[in-house]
């Protein structure tokens, strides 16, 4: 008979309660977040679970209801344009954002405006008091009847308050500081975020409530705490914007209910936040005005095309080695830009100082923009302004040829529709590299549209060949 072999008690596992790190033994500082004395020993499993009461018997997906899950309007229509449609009820969204960027601000229209529709909405604050959001509201003219208010850091008394008011569209500010009793760690840490975030998913899909999270963002950007948290929610919203500028833009970055690939725009002052549905005047300030170093891009924010205005400044070279300065453009970009423009262009760059930028505080990571760039530092070197009402879109390859770009058509339209007379683009078919050759001409709703196969041709076609200053 076969002598039984011992088992071995499970090893203890120690974990970090800021960032989930485990480790086999016990240390003094997290290997992951390098936090201090935040490694603990964490619970041994507590077996197999048993099976347990169902609640609700499974169906077939044809007979189940979507009444119920039907968008509903916030309100505010640029967040419903990132949502899909509105509001969903029984979703969990997380908005993100730097702090000051205005989070609340929007949160507390979005729920003003539920609130206006007769749908009873419940906002809970846990980093300011209710006075504080009171003169806020005020200064906004968020003020409604269904509006309720609460300041609370406890899980178990928002979920009190969640049970006496029974809303319908739930708005928790924030995440990282609510905290439950019955739980080790401190609010904000891991184990206090998980907690929190999976009781009230419980609570809004058990009772059917919409609910808005607030989360806090690292100094990388990205969310704060464990990354559980944006898959325990049904969307995950970006609020982005600069401190010296009014504009912002809500991004999708997961949406159960609609495309990751839609933005919203807004316009933060001191009276609130207002939607902007055509922003494509915040960035363009001379599209009729013959300045040389100047050049408009069209840019795919999402799906929506935006317009914005490039200008650089080509001077002599003052220091030992030239400057090259840029503001809402990516600087590796522009380098490799200057490159291609000394190598495949003729234009001698090498000893003058470039400063790139963009108008209203716009950033240009598209690559369809590298043409609008390109143009923009032919205009200063050689002193001769664009022709007027020009747009240029198309990514810069390193042998000088124009990429195609995806959402041309939609680019052109928005173009046109703006009252641009010309368009220099990509060409819509690829072409074997090698040789010369001739730009087609075609009309796109009054818009003449040149495609070009690369980037000496199309600075030809703009006149903006000669000698640099």
């Amino acid at each position: 008979m076969p002598a039984r072999t011992a088992t071995k008690p499970p090893r203890p596992a120690y974990r970090c309660s800021e960032c989930g790190w485990e480790a086999a033994k016990w240390v003094g500082r997290c290997g992951e977040c390098q936090a201090w004395g935040s490694v603990a020993e964490a619970a041994a499993p507590t077996g197999r679970t048993p099976a347990a009461p169902v609640s609700a018997a499974a169906v077939p997906i044809g007979k189940v209801s979507t009444t119920e899950s039907g968008f509903r309007a916030s309100g505010v229509p640029e967040l419903d344009r990132v949502l899909g449609g509105g509001l969903v009820p029984g979703a969990v969204i997380l908005l993100a954002g730097e702090p000051g960027v205005g989070k609340s601000t929007l949160l507390l229209e979005v729920a003003a405006q539920t609130a206006k529709g007769r749908r009873r909405t419940l906002y809970i604050t846990g980093e300011e008091s209710a006075s504080q959001v009171r003169l806020r509201a005020d200064r906004t003219g968020a003020i409604q009847d269904e509006l309720y208010l609460a300041a609370e850091t406890d899980l178990g008394a928002v979920l009190t308050h969640i049970e006496e008011v029974r809303p319908e569209l739930l708005v928790v500010d924030s995440v990282q500081t609510i905290g439950a009793a019955d739980t080790d760690g401190v609010p904000g840490g891991v184990t206090q975020v998980k907690e929190v975030a999976a009781a009230l998913v419980r609570m809004a899909k058990t009772r059917n409530i919409t609910t808005v999270l607030v989360g806090h963002v690292t100094k990388d950007g990205s969310i704060a705490g464990p990354r559980v948290l944006e898959h325990l929610v049904d969307v995950v919203l970006h609020f982005e914007g600069e401190r010296d500028s009014r504009f912002r833009m809500v991004r999708a970055m997961k949406n159960r209910y609609g495309p990751v690939d839609e933005v919203g725009c807004f316009d933060l002052s001191a009276e609130g936040i207002v939607a902007v549905t055509d922003p494509t005047g915040l960035f363009i300030e001379t599209q009729h005005v013959s300045v040389p170093g100047t050049c408009v891009a069209v840019t795919l924010e999402g799906r929506r095309p935006l317009l914005a205005e490039v200008q650089a400044l080509v001077a002599p070279m003052i220091a030992e080695r030239p400057r090259r300065t840029t503001s809402g453009v990516d600087g590796s970009r522009l380098a490799m830009i200057l490159a291609v423009l000394q190598r495949h262009a003729r234009m001698r760059l090498h000893q003058r100082d470039i400063f790139v930028s963009t108008v209203g505080g716009a950033k240009l990571m598209d690559p369809a923009s590298d043409l609008a760039i390109a143009v923009a530092i032919a205009s200063a070197a050689c002193g001769r302004p664009s022709p007027r009402g020009v747009v240029a879109m198309g990514e810069i390859g390193l042998a000088g040829e124009l990429r195609r770009v995806r959402g041309l058509e939609a680019r052109l339209a928005e173009a046109a529709r703006l009252g641009f007379e010309v368009a220099v683009v990509p060409p819509a078919e690829r072409t074997q590299p090698g040789g010369w050759i001739r730009p087609s001409e075609r009309m796109v709703d009054g818009m003449k549209v040149y495609e070009v196969h690369d980037l000496a041709t199309s600075i030809a076609i703009l006149r903006l060949t000669g000698t640099e200053t």
